[in-house]
């Protein structure tokens, strides 16, 4: 017999559950049946009474219940917890192999089954960030299991960075925090927060405890190869370079040159010692820098100074209302580097941003090639590395584009 509150759902709602979506709005509960308390596990039901699934409920956020099963056997005890994070380990050894699994992401949030969740994998440190009430308060069961799962594969962990120092926590209820977790399952916490990583066969320091996101952006991994492939011989702008990764890529890829820019300080301060890091120092320069104002000094200078950009901006649109100023972004620094080009030149661009779909990047992408007077020929449309999957039920896990062109 199902002890679970009753939460009944409008039609609307009822639609997109049954593509498999996993988020109840607030405005699509038509009535609640018992009470419950922010974290709890919640029944979802059709007006009809078609069990739909149990998730997180959460009155405070304005997705009032977060999917976790669909089955209505299922006990969310241990057994559950491990099972999801055996899955998720699972299929990374699948898709990521050798080194690569090395510094990956592990649990991906609803795309695992584990609703505002992400842990990324840095050699022996995991670094989580939890965003889900109801997640939260499982967390030590999920930590658990994972440093359990990793430890059968032969990977002592030595520790657990939290990454919870973000304002989007505030909107689930959740206080704002970042450190080491501890927990007896655990060793003493590592002395440093910075590690070094192997993507690519270049090596980055990075700092789990100030760098962004939970310290790399691991998403690009094989979209700064697949950049990597086409830079032999080549000139190299990376703009917006964060720590070096698109730029180092290029330059152990046969770069004849790389500039690198970004307008954070710390940034390319980080940069300049990914680069000695790698003894990249005679092939590529950094620079702090508007990538703007660059893009606007090399257009009016009309000067062909490089044959091969990559744009690969921050997350302009980071909401639905944001994204016409971003839009006009994304066109400027693309309109601008097509004219900066030689024909033949190359072009790699990409957008973060969920809300900046595919289908409105590729029309920008097309208007300004047009607005420059070139055409585009693609060479490549890709997508998140497969560590970070994407529900087809879901449309909010896929949110990366990234493009490679021929300027002709």
């Amino acid at each position: 017999m199902r002890t679970f509150t009753k939460l009944i759902i409008n039609k609307k709602a009822e639609r997109l559950a049954l593509t498999g979506h996993p988020w109840v709005y607030g405005e699509e509960v038509v009535r609640t049946e018992g009470e419950y308390e922010t974290g709890d596990l919640v029944d979802v039901y059709t007006e009809k009474g078609r069990y739909i699934g149990t998730g997180f409920a959460n009155d405070i956020s304005k997705i009032r219940v977060r999917l976790v099963s669909r089955n209505a056997n299922d006990c969310f005890d241990e057994a559950f917890w491990q099972r999801r994070v055996s899955y998720a380990a699972a299929y990374r050894r699948t898709v990521m192999k050798g080194r690569d699994f090395e510094c990956c992401r592990l649990i991906h949030g609803d795309a695992d089954g584990m609703p505002g969740l992400t842990v990324d994998r840095y050699n022996d440190i995991l670094v989580a960030r939890t965003l889900c009430y109801g997640t939260d308060a499982v967390k030590k069961r999920i930590f658990k299991a994972l440093v359990g799962v990793l430890n059968e594969y032969g990977v002592a962990i030595s520790g657990i960075y939290e990454r919870n120092d973000v304002k989007v926590r505030d909107l689930d209820g959740l206080a704002q925090h970042k450190g080491w977790y501890e927990a007896d399952f655990l060793p003493e916490p590592p002395a440093t927060v910075v590690t070094t990583i192997n993507e690519n066969g270049v090596l980055y320091d990075v700092d789990v405890e100030n760098g962004q996101k939970t310290g790399f952006f691991l998403d690009q991994k094989y979209n700064r190869a697949a950049a990597a492939r086409l830079a032999a011989g080549k000139r190299v702008l990376d703009c917006f370079t964060h720590t070096g990764g698109f730029a180092l890529n290029a330059a152990a890829g046969g770069a004849l040159s790389v500039r690198a820019v970004d307008i954070s300080a710390e940034a390319v301060r980080q940069t300049e010692a990914n680069i000695y890091k790698n003894g990249l120092s005679e092939v590529v320069t950094v620079e702090e820098a508007n990538v703007f104002d660059v893009l606007t000094e090399l257009t009016e200078k009309k000067k062909k100074d490089y044959d091969f950009i990559i744009l690969d901006p921050p997350a302009f649109a980071k909401s639905a209302k944001a994204l016409h100023n971003a839009r006009r972004g994304y066109k400027e620094i693309n309109l601008k580097a097509m004219r900066i080009l030689p024909r033949g030149g190359y072009l790699a661009t990409c957008s973060c941003s969920h809300f900046m779909t595919d289908e409105l990047f590729r029309r920008m992408l097309a208007e300004a090639a047009a607005d420059s007077g070139v055409s585009l020929r693609q060479i490549e449309g890709r997508q998140q590395s497969p560590d970070h999957p994407i529900l087809w039920n879901a449309g909010e896990t896929g949110y990366l584009k990234f493009y490679l062109f021929q300027v002709v």
